[in-house]
């Protein structure tokens, strides 16, 4: 079969969950090569990506690759492209993901496909447009496809690789390094998922009322194990930060729950979650557009309905 090169995102040599989904959903093309950039690549790493399938795991460990601005990924996978002669190539459709996408498609003379929340034969990709209103099938007509494919599309599934190492190296052009990082500062990580990889995310609007209010969707969160979100108007608000904002304009989510509490359910919000694969609706007003995407709803005070279901939750745990 095939080769399909997957980008493998990673945080201090711990493989992140999108990673594995990535080449579980590459091993139903072809045969998946996880892409390592950058120093760092650990034995648990690579027994971690080969646990998922990957037959061979391309490492590129110059430091020069993470100390400038994502162009170095880009062209380490179009020189991958050009040696290899992929099927295609998947990155994780993230903020830096999908710029590299851009760059590797332009790179490479390639269509580029973002946002795929399914990918099926002959790499027809499945997506969501016009801020949620149309789903639609797309398909690369020119050069190696690219597909950047949201968080949570696929449910990862252990299918043990070969494994094997293959060291390689990138000669970078002088246009890929003017942008260099100056500096990183390590953001705590808290006991909750991270947003965009989260399984359940419970999301605040302008029901909560305030930033102290927050606690009660917080509440939940921690019940369910879950990551926390919020609508752009909670953000705006300064009810809570711009980073958890879910939506056209913030970050977008694919879990399999998702609750939306005191949410109306604007269109800039549910282009954002939309795809998530079971959604609950929480609001005091029956008529909110919120209710037409929902899966369940329940007209109520938010204030009165999230703690009861906390409590229900943390009773059966």
């Amino acid at each position: 079969m095939s080769e399909i090169l997957v980008l493998v995102e990673q945080v201090d040599g711990e493989v992140k969950k999108v990673t594995l989904e990535l080449l579980t959903l590459a091993r139903s093309l072809g045969t998946p090569a996880a892409v390592w950039a950058g120093p760092g690549i650990t034995a648990e790493a690579k027994a971690k990506l080969a646990e998922y399938g990957a037959d061979t795991i391309y490492v590129a460990g110059a430091e020069d690759i993470v100390g400038y601005v994502v162009a170095p990924k880009a062209e380490l996978l179009a020189q991958l492209v050009a040696a290899k002669s992929p099927a295609a190539v998947l990155v994780a459709a993230t903020a830096e993901g999908k710029e590299v996408a851009g760059r590797l498609a332009v790179k490479t003379d390639s269509g580029v496909i973002t946002d795929a929340v399914g990918l099926g034969e002959g790499f027809v990709a499945e997506q969501s447009i016009f801020g949620g209103g149309v789903n639609v099938h797309s398909k690369v007509s020119r050069g190696t496809p690219i597909v950047a494919v949201r968080p949570n599309s696929t449910a990862p599934e252990a299918s043990a690789g070969a494994g094997t190492e293959e060291e390689v190296s990138v000669t970078l052009s002088d246009s890929a390094k003017s942008a260099r990082v100056v500096e990183r500062v390590k953001q705590e990580k808290g006991a909750r998922p991270e947003l965009t990889e989260a399984a359940i995310v419970v999301s605040g609007g302008r029901g909560v009322g305030s930033a102290e209010n927050f606690s009660v969707i917080e509440g939940l969160a921690d019940a369910l194990g879950a990551a926390v979100g919020a609508s752009r108007a909670a953000t705006d608000a300064g009810w809570y930060p711009h980073q958890f904002q879910v939506g056209q304009t913030g970050k977008t989510v694919s879990p399999q729950l998702y609750i939306a509490a005191g949410i109306s359910g604007a269109i800039q919000h549910r282009a954002g979650m939309q795809t998530a694969k079971t959604i609950v609706a929480i609001n005091k007003d029956p008529e909110a557009p919120i209710f037409e995407l929902a899966d369940y709803g329940v007209v109520g005070d938010l204030h009165q309905v999230v703690p009861q279901l906390a409590d229900e939750v943390n009773k059966r745990k």
